[in-house]
This record gives C-alpha cells, structure tokens and sequence, in this order.
C-alpha cells in the first residue's frame, strides 16, 4: 500500500484503488453466496422443507445472504486486527478438518457429522480463543495452538458421537457415490464388497499420503525460494527452488502411476456372484 502511494503517479493510484475495491468486492460476494447456498441447499432444503417451489428457495436464500452479511458486521466488530480474524479461522478449521477428510475415506460419514462439526468447531474455538486469552500473557503464542488442540479434541469427540447415534447414509447414496468415485480402501470395503469389488485399495496406494506431503514442500519451498532470491540471497533460493522441482516431480510421477492404476481398477467388473 504505502509503495503505491509514494511511487505511482495520480491516475495510477485511483486505479489501483478501483481494482482493490473489486477484488475485496467479489470476495464479499462469493463468501457471501457461498454461504447462503450452504444454508439453503445443503440445510434448508435438505433437511426442513424439501418440497417447496423454487420460488420460495430463492427467497429464503436472499434472506440467508442478508442474515450473513449483518453476522459478518457483528463479527468484525468483535476483531481489532487481521491478525485476531485469521487465528479464529484456523482455530474454525482445526474443528472440521479431519471430518472433511474422512468422509473420503469412511463411508459412515454423514451430513450430520459434518454439521456438527462445523457447529462444534464454532462454538468450542470462539469460547477457548477468549478464555484463553483472558489468562494467559497478552500476545503469547501459546493462546492459539491451545485453542487449536482444545477445538480438534472437543469437536472430534461431538462429531463422532454424532455420527454413531445418526443414521448412515441410505445404502442406494453410498453405493451410487462408490460406483462413481471408486475412494476404495478399508473405510469403505462394506460398500465394496456388496457391490463386488472385494475391496479395492485406496487409488495411489500405500504411499499416496506423500502427495500431500510433497504438496506441502511444494509451495512452502516455492514462496519461501522466490523471496530468498528476490532478497538477494541467491543459493538459498535456488536450493529451495531445487527442492521444489523435485517435489513437483514426485508428484506428477505418482499422478502419471495412480492414472495407470485407476484406470486398470476401473476396468474390473464387480464380481456378481451368479
């Protein structure tokens, strides 16, 4: 902000203006719309009134976005800095992550699961990040790796508990979603092996946990690289850029073996028993 300010002349500046004024806007706008087709069609609709015309969703998500857009002020009015919002967005996060993957892996996940999390997480690190703070030293780093661990506990045990007293997933969703995306591995060897697929492995295989590892080193190295250099401090930067590469490498390697091997897992026939 303060570089544009001092070096671009006056009409660059109005434009740079308008263009941060668009992006902060369409990012307003999609949080926004996003939100409310979550509340609407993933909620609303889903679970309290399925059988209305679309005239009425259409209405209820128009006051889902208002409703969301006064949370938002009353929210940001609680935030003193960008610091304070992005805590409470990793605290929110820590809540839900592992539901949000397990449901990849877990036929057992239901929407309940994930709602509940998503509640849980909320509630659970909006209570922590105060009380924590309320006592412990003012700035410790400490406030939000506990508020992270507590929220990641806390939620977990609500979303399971929620899962096992829920119903799973009608058994037609679950085999319609298996015979689509084939997720394969233990979590789902029920749903396989009714469909006859005598329990697929997960696609990618033992090792497909280091793509996400790889991903990591990936980017981190990547920004962490370019800064390095942009600085002045060159052989750093290109040994993290180095190590970038071989990243990227390993992961298009192990994308270009998993393509091979889904597509030779896709071409079993379910054994029918016949």
């Amino acid at each position: 902000m303060q570089a544009y300010v001092d070096l671009l002349p006056t009409p660059w500046r109005g434009f740079m203006m308008a263009g941060f004024a668009a992006a902060y806007m369409s990012t307003v706008g999609t949080q926004l719309n996003w939100g409310a087709s979550y509340l609407v069609n993933d909620f609303y609709r889903r679970f309290l009134n399925k059988s209305a015309p679309e005239k009425h969703y259409v209405t209820v998500s128009r006051w889902a976005t208002v409703s969301l857009f006064l949370l938002s002020i009353l929210v940001t009015s609680q935030i003193e800095t960008v610091g304070a919002m992005w805590e409470l967005l990793l605290a929110l996060g820590s809540g839900t992550g592992l539901v949000l993957i397990l449901r990849w892996y877990w036929w057992r996940i239901n929407a309940w699961s994930e709602i509940s999390a998503m509640i849980a997480s909320f509630v659970v690190s909006v209570t922590a990040l105060t009380l924590l703070k309320a006592r412990m030293p003012a700035g410790s780093p400490l406030v939000q790796s506990y508020a992270m661990l507590i929220t990641v506990a806390v939620s977990t045990i609500v979303w399971f508990s929620v899962t096992m007293l829920t119903a799973p997933e009608p058994d037609a969703k679950l085999e319609a979603f298996y015979q689509r995306v084939r997720p394969g591995g233990p979590g789902w060897r029920r749903i396989s092996a009714r469909l006859g697929y005598a329990g697929e492995t997960i696609p990618g295989g033992a090792l497909a946990w280091t793509n996400w590892l790889s991903g990591i080193v990936a980017v981190y190295a990547s920004l962490f690289g370019i800064g390095k250099i942009v600085f002045g401090e060159v052989g750093r930067g290109v040994m993290l850029l180095l190590l970038a590469a071989a990243a990227f490498a390993w992961i298009a390697k192990a994308f270009r073996e998993e393509d091979a091997g889904v597509r030779a897992q896709r071409d079993v026939v379910p054994a029918t028993g016949d």
